[in-house]
């Protein structure tokens, strides 16, 4: 200790206690910051809290050191202690610059993202899966109105399931990071991009911060990768090098790996589009699409063959001459914009009336914000115990004639005067599902949760022999639900 009171972080040892935690064992030495196993000295009365594994972060204050690497650790500190869920680290403590900086903070135990590079290319199926983890993570920094801006493979870990398997991603390393809410000392103290040079969006080459749609390109990135084995604009090492992703298209990943399909490619191109209007506008959107590979509208991205012609180079390199302003909102107005709607839909059971006011109210959402995505689902009812008859009267397959049921419900959506889009922008924002479930209600729940979805839109039954047996469906939905339901009868709407 130093005659002012302060530590040198460099002369931490194992043994030592700081502020009531005691260094256990080092980690990992990096060249920003030094990591520490601890575990506190006097732990409070056992709760599930009490027992987490911990880690100390300390950055390396040597001297020399790239300011930018100090004043990360000052927004690292700030915006951990405001996050919350399974997909962060759980915050615990924190020191002050004047007498030794770090933060304490739950040891994931798991394995890095970054093990799985090392593989690449992966099988479909587990990029597909690895994706969607790393895409549900961002949803729910998001939504914690926290833009990452570093997101790459070794600041993903993968936490270790109640089984021993794989569980959920877990975002790390918050230096690079923007909170709305809060003051941007990065943004206000240097006017260089900052952040991984082969994982940077194009905002981010541009000075841009405050748009969650950049964390959405570096996962597009991490998809290419894990796809073909290769990075989508390599690894350049200059301001030069970074802007040439403004207007060269990386190779299509068919072209690298013929058995790559053309959902998943379109799914990676629609992550690198230049322009962030043009990507998916929220994590939740690009989770949605890898975990229901069979729903995603195939178009001009998912036919595309090698890097682009010439031409295509020229008419980009003129449009990346254009300055982009910052979003309004930040992080948490983005995900507002872009929510996932659930039209859970009776197509075989419900009055007319009722089909056609749940219709309308869908419209209305539709036309209210341009990046509604909307997933029509039905339920086919089964049995707990014994058969079910999963064929008509006439032969005809029951899921599939619900299908067509629920498209023909869907279909003046598209055609709709008002609708805000063309029949083919309109088709791509829509999806039609049906799953078998013996508990309408509780498959609707659950669904809902599974698929991150901001509203459920249902109707409610005036009567019916399962409403007064029971209960009404739309009721308990309504009450299970952790999003906004709004409930629709056929003569007046009730949210």
């Amino acid at each position: 200790m130093r005659p002012d009171g302060s530590i040198a972080p460099a002369s931490l040892e194992v043994g030592q206690v700081v502020d009531g935690f005691r260094l256990d064992a080092l980690a990992h030495r990096g060249g920003m910051a030094t990591i520490w196993q601890v575990r506190r000295v006097d732990p409070p009365a056992p709760t599930a809290e009490a027992a987490l594994p911990l880690l100390m972060k300390v950055p390396r204050l040597r001297g020399g050191e790239a300011p930018a690497a100090i004043v990360g650790f000052e927004v690292e500190q700030m915006i951990m202690p405001m996050l919350a869920g399974p997909h962060v680290p759980k915050y615990v403590a924190k020191g002050d610059f004047t007498r030794l900086p770090y933060i304490v903070m739950e040891r994931i135990e798991g394995s890095s993202l970054r093990e799985r590079f090392d593989a690449a290319p992966l099988p479909i199926d587990d990029v597909a899966r690895l994706g969607a983890k790393v895409a549900t993570a961002l949803h729910e920094l998001h939504r914690q109105r926290v833009v990452h801006l570093d997101v790459k493979p070794s600041n993903v870990m993968l936490r270790r399931g109640a089984d021993g398997g794989e569980g959920d991603a877990v975002l790390i390393d918050f230096g690079l990071a923007r909170h709305d809410l809060l003051p941007d000392l990065l943004e206000e103290e240097f006017e260089l991009p900052m952040g991984t040079s082969p994982y940077m969006s194009p905002e981010q080459v541009r000075f841009v911060r405050d748009d969650s749609r950049s964390d959405l390109f570096s996962t597009g990135v991490m998809l290419y990768h894990l796809t073909t084995g290769r990075r989508p604009f390599g690894a350049p090492s200059s301001v030069h090098g970074l802007r040439r992703r403004l207007y060269r298209e990386p190779t299509a990943p068919r072209s690298l790996r013929p058995d790559c399909p053309p959902w998943l490619q379109e799914v990676i191109l629609h992550c690198l589009e230049v322009r962030p209007e043009r990507r998916y506008q929220t994590a939740a959107q690009l989770a949605f699409d890898l975990q229901h590979p069979d729903q995603v509208a195939l178009g001009e991205r998912a036919a595309r063959t090698g890097s682009g012609s010439a031409g295509d180079v020229v008419r980009r390199w003129f449009a990346s001459l254009g300055n982009r302003q910052a979003i309004e909102g930040g992080a948490g107005a983005q995900s507002a914009r872009s929510p996932i709607v659930l039209a859970a839909i009776d197509v075989a059971g419900a009055e007319p009336a009722l089909l056609e006011s749940a219709r309308e109210t869908v419209l209305r959402m539709l036309e209210a914000e341009a990046g509604t995505r909307l997933a029509c689902l039905t339920v086919m009812r089964i049995n707990r115990v014994g058969m079910d008859e999963l064929v008509e009267a006439d032969g005809t397959s029951r899921h599939l004639n619900l299908l067509i049921a629920l498209k023909h419900w869907a279909r003046p959506l598209l055609q709709a005067p008002g609708a805000p889009a063309g029949a083919g922008d309109a088709a791509a924002r829509i999806t039609f599902h049906v799953i078998e479930a013996p508990d309408p209600a509780t498959a609707i729940v659950e669904y809902a949760r599974r698929n991150h979805i901001d509203h459920i839109v249902i109707g409610a039954r005036s009567s019916g022999r399962w409403r007064r047996h029971l209960g009404s469906v739309s009721a308990r939905v309504a009450a299970e639900a952790d999003c906004t339901v709004t409930v629709v009868r056929a003569t007046a709407q009730a949210g």
